[in-house]
């Protein structure tokens, strides 16, 4: 193992795998906690009100970062985006959750797209973003490619099944809590292959002419 890939991959004294795998699964139960609370007319500042109320049914320690709940038009901005306010959930409309949350010490991540009613063109997107992440972590344990060879592939395969790629969503470190105290930078700038259970997938594609995107991430995990 080369230095930096060491460098990039360090935790914390009490990191333990077994912890991450169940702030994986404690964040999971979360985002489907508050995708049973979405319904036509809430906007995504109460949605996230009320995601509060499930973080605390599932015992969460705290946030490592904000709560992100994308809505219509506002499914095809970054993380670092704000999204455009007065925006509800139509009867018919897509919509997104992203989590951050830190469990027993150790971080979740975790994002998956959905659709309210019937909408078919939102429904397959959504339907491709979590396609496109499987066949993309299917490449990494395979072939066990570098993260910037993954994101390279990714980019192709997005556009071989007609979506475009958020080239600014590049996926990341997680481990005990604050992952950031190790700099690893993005899981897309990473000259190596990444290792199960340290890095976060993101896959963000959106429609190449209209206003709607999907997101979906989760754990590297073999």
């Amino acid at each position: 193992m080369n230095a930096v890939k060491i460098q990039k991959e360090t935790v914390g004294q009490g990191f333990d795998p077994a912890r991450m795998h169940r702030a994986r699964e404690l964040s999971w139960a979360a985002l489907h906690g508050i995708r049973q609370r979405m319904r036509p007319g809430i906007s995504e500042a109460e949605a996230k009100i009320e995601a509060a109320e499930v973080f605390r049914s599932l015992g969460m320690e705290r946030l490592w970062h904000p709560i992100v709940i994308r809505i219509g038009a506002n499914t095809t901005k970054t993380y670092r985006e704000r999204s455009e306010p007065n925006i509800r959930l139509g009867e018919n409309d897509i919509y997104f959750i992203d989590l951050g949350l830190v469990f027993e010490g150790h971080e979740g991540d975790v994002g998956d797209t959905f659709v309210m009613g019937r909408a078919p063109e939102h429904q397959a997107c959504a339907d491709a973003a979590r396609e496109l992440f499987r066949i993309v972590a299917d490449t990494w344990r395979r072939d066990g490619i570098s993260g910037q060879a993954l994101y390279a592939f990714a980019e192709q395969q997005a556009e071989t099944m007609g979506w475009r790629l958020n080239h600014e969503i590049k996926g990341h470190r997680v481990s005990d809590f604050p992952h950031s105290i190790h700099k690893a930078g993005d899981l897309g700038e990473l000259d190596a292959t990444p290792s199960s259970g340290l890095w976060i997938l993101e896959i963000q594609i959106a429609h190449p002419t209209e206003p709607y995107g999907a997101f979906f991430e989760d754990l590297l995990l073999r």
